[in-house]
C-alpha cells in the first residue's frame, strides 16, 4: 500500500504534535522550584498535610515574582492562601542551625539564594551564575532566633528578573 504525500505528512503532524506540545512551550515555562525540606507551605499543600489551599497544591514549584519582595506567595495573588499565617501549617523543630534543601522541575542560572526572618537576612549562598544540578542544600545559621519562626527562602535567577519564593514554619530551639 503506497501512501500520498499528504497522508505521510498527516501522519507525521499526529505523531509530532504530542511531542512538540511537551517539549514546546510549556516545558519553558516549568523551570520552577521550591523547598520541601523542611516542607514549606507549598510542599505541605502539595503533600496533603495541609488542605484546603487552592492551586497551589498542583503548582509546589510556581511561586514566582518579582525579586525584592518579602511574601510567602512571591505577589502570586492564586497563591494567597500561602501568606495566611493561621492557616494551621505545620512547624518543623529544628536546632540552631538548619538544612534547607530545594528540589527543582526544571534549572535557571542562579544569582544567589537568600533567607530571610522578618526583613532579616540571616542566610545569602551564590548561585554562581550556574544552574543548579541536582537539590541544593544549604545550612543557615540562627542562633540569634528562637521559638517559632517564619523562614522565607528565596531563589534569585539570573536569567530573568524573577525569583521563586517558599516560606517554612520552624521552631528553633
Amino acid at each position: 500500500m503506497k501512501l500520498s504525500r499528504k497522508a505521510v505528512a498527516g501522519i507525521a503532524g499526529a505523531v509530532l504534535a504530542p511531542i512538540v506540545v511537551l517539549v514546546g512551550p510549556a516545558g519553558l515555562a516549568s523551570a520552577h522550584g521550591y523547598v520541601n525540606s523542611p516542607a514549606s507551605r507549598q510542599a505541605q499543600c502539595a503533600s496533603g498535610a495541609v488542605k484546603n489551599c487552592g492551586d497551589i497544591q498542583y503548582e509546589p514549584q510556581s511561586v514566582e515574582g518579582p525579586k525584592g519582595l518579602k511574601s510567602c506567595n512571591g505577589g502570586v495573588s492564586r497563591f494567597a492562601q500561602l501568606n495566611d499565617d493561621s492557616k494551621g501549617w505545620k512547624v518543623t523543630n529544628i536546632g540552631k542551625s538548619a538544612k534547607f534543601t530545594w528540589v527543582f522541575t526544571a534549572r535557571h542560572r542562579t544569582t544567589n539564594y537568600q533567607y530571610f526572618i522578618g526583613n532579616t537576612k540571616v542566610g545569602d549562598f551564590s548561585g554562581n551564575n550556574q544552574a543548579p544540578v541536582g537539590d541544593v542544600t544549604h545550612t543557615v545559621n540562627l542562633n540569634n532566633y528562637s521559638g517559632r519562626q517564619k523562614v522565607l527562602a528565596v531563589w534569585n535567577i539570573a536569567d530573568t528578573s524573577n525569583a521563586f519564593y517558599a516560606c517554612i514554619d520552624v521552631n528553633v530551639g
